[in-house]
C-alpha cells in the first residue's frame, strides 16, 4: 500500500493507498459519512462505511487513511477514495476561530493575520503563497539560465543603502547597526566578481505607513548585471523574466489560478515605455492630474497610467523611465545628455510600482562626487567603494517586491494577504 498525495491520486485508481491530512469537513449521511479530507494540495472525497466510526472526530485534526481510489464520475475530482481504516494521528483540541472548511474566509484581514497558522490552512489562502512561490522559483531558475549567480548579502549592516530615517537601527553587541533596506551594495561589488548576480531576501524598511501597499519587512527580488549599455539592458531581461514567470505560473498552478480565480496576464512579448515627463503630461492631458516636475508619482498617478497604458497600448506593464536625480539613490547613473535625469525606471503592473532599477555609476571618482553632492561622507562607504577602483563594468539592476507582484497578479486589495506573517506599524506577531 504506497502513500500517496491528492496531486497523483488519480493515477491510483483501482488501487489502495495511504493518504495524510486534516479533517475539513463530515457529512453524516446516516449509514455511512462522507469525510473531506484536505492534504497539502488539495480535499479529497473519502467515503466512510460505517458513519459512526467518525462522527466524534473534531475538524481540523491531523488523520491517516488507507482506503481504495474508486472513479466516481459524481465526485468532485472525478474519483474518490472508500476508507478501509482511519488513524487519528493528533486530535484538535479547540474549535478554530473560523470557519477553514467554507469557500471564503468570512472574516476581517486582521482577523485572518491574527492567527494566521491557522488561516493558511484555507485553501484559498495557502493557494496565494504557491503561486507567489511559483514566482520566485521562476525568478530564480530563469536568472540561472541566463548565466546569473545567486548570492547571499548580510541583512545586519554598517550604514544604510539609501539613508534617511528608514533604518532600522540595532544593538550589535554593542556597537550600532542596521537591519538592510537593500542588498545594492553588495550585489553591486559582486558584479566586479561574478559579473550578473540575484539575491532573494528579506529587506526592512522603518518607514511609519500604515497603507495596503507598504510592510516594514518584505522580500526583494533583485538582480545586478555587468558589461551593460545603459538601463534598457536591465529591461530586456526584465521582460524576459516576466514572460518565463507567468508562463510556468500558468504551467504550474493551474489549480490555484482557477480556485482564486485569478486573471493571469500573457507573457508580454515587450514592455511600452514613457518617460517620467511623458507620464506626467498624459496624467494632466487624460487625468486632469498636475504634478511638479520634481514630483514622484502618488498611488493615484500610477492607477491612471496603468489605465492609460491598458486603452493605449493594450499592455497590463508600463516602464517609466528618466527620473530626476532628486528622486533617485546616489548611485544612479546620470543621464550624460541630460544630467538632471537618471538613467533608471520603475515598472507599474496594474496601477502599482513593482519594480525599481537602473543603470549604476560605475567610474570611482563620479560616484565620490555623487556621494558627496547627496550630503553623505565617502570614508563611511569605504568597504563599498573599494572595488570601484579596480575596473568595475558598466553594470544595472533591479528590485522586485514579491508581495507586491504577486498581490496584483491574484487581484488582492491588501499587500498583507500576500505575505505570510506580515510585519507592518501594526503587528509583530505571530
Amino acid at each position: 500500500m504506497k502513500k500517496t498525495d491528492s496531486r497523483s491520486l488519480k493515477s491510483f485508481i483501482g488501487e489502495k493507498v495511504i493518504l495524510e491530512g486534516w479533517v475539513h469537513r463530515i457529512r453524516d449521511m446516516g449509514a455511512f459519512a462522507f469525510l473531506l479530507l484536505r492534504d497539502p494540495w488539495d480535499v479529497i472525497q473519502v467515503v466512510v462505511p460505517q458513519a459512526e466510526t467518525v462522527r466524534d472526530i473534531p475538524l481540523e485534526s491531523a488523520v491517516r487513511i488507507q482506503g481504495e481510489v474508486i472513479s466516481e464520475p459524481r465526485a468532485p475530482q472525478g474519483f474518490e477514495v472508500h476508507s478501509l481504516s482511519i488513524s487519528l494521528l493528533s486530535p484538535a483540541i479547540e474549535i478554530p476561530p473560523f470557519e477553514l472548511n467554507k469557500k471564503d474566509l468570512e472574516v476581517s484581514l486582521s482577523l485572518i493575520l491574527d492567527h494566521r497558522p491557522l488561516s493558511l490552512r484555507h485553501p484559498k489562502q495557502r493557494a496565494i503563497f504557491r503561486i507567489e512561490g511559483e514566482f520566485v522559483n521562476s525568478f530564480r531558475n530563469f536568472l540561472r539560465q541566463e548565466g546569473f549567480t545567486e548570492i547571499f548579502s548580510p541583512k545586519i549592516v554598517a550604514t544604510g543603502t539609501e539613508g534617511g530615517a528608514s533604518l532600522f537601527p540595532i544593538d550589535y553587541l554593542g556597537k550600532k547597526a542596521y537591519l538592510a533596506q537593500s542588498p545594492q551594495f553588495y550585489k553591486q561589488m559582486m558584479v566586479g566578481v561574478f559579473g550578473r548576480v540575484f539575491e532573494v531576501g528579506h529587506v526592512y524598511r522603518a518607514e511609519p505607513h500604515a497603507t495596503s501597499r507598504h510592510i516594514n519587512e518584505y522580500l526583494s527580488l533583485d538582480y545586478e548585471m555587468g558589461f551593460i549599455e545603459n538601463e534598457q539592458d536591465v529591461m530586456k531581461v526584465e521582460t524576459r523574466l516576466l514572460a518565463y514567470a507567468l508562463s510556468r505560473i500558468k504551467e504550474n498552478c493551474a489549480r490555484e489560478i482557477e480556485l482564486l480565480k485569478a486573471k493571469i496576464p500573457d507573457p508580454p512579448e515587450e514592455i511600452p515605455q514613457l518617460t517620467l515627463a511623458q507620464a506626467k503630461e498624459v496624467l494632466r492631458k487624460e487625468f486632469g492630474k498636475d504634478l511638479n516636475e520634481e514630483d514622484d508619482l502618488d498611488p493615484e498617478g500610477e492607477k491612471f497610467l496603468s489605465e492609460f497604458a491598458l486603452k493605449e497600448f493594450k499592455s497590463e506593464f508600463l516602464f517609466l523611465t528618466s527620473y530626476p536625480v532628486s528622486l533617485r539613490p546616489m548611485y544612479a547613473m546620470p543621464d550624460r545628455e541630460n544630467p538632471s535625469l537618471t538613467r533608471s525606471f520603475d515598472l507599474l503592473f496594474r496601477g502599482m510600482e513593482v519594480t525599481t532599477g537602473g543603470q549604476r555609476i560605475h567610474e570611482y571618482q563620479m560616484l565620490v562626487s555623487n556621494i558627496r553632492k547627496f550630503g553623505l561622507d565617502p570614508d563611511v562607504f569605504g568597504f563599498y567603494l573599494e572595488p570601484f577602483k579596480f575596473g568595475m563594468p558598466p553594470h544595472g539592476g533591479l528590485a522586485i517586491g514579491a508581495e507586491r507582484i504577486t498581490a496584483r497578479l491574484l487581484g488582492l486589495e491588501n499587500i498583507r494577504q500576500a505575505c505570510l506573517f506580515p510585519r507592518d506599524v501594526n503587528r509583530l506577531t505571530p
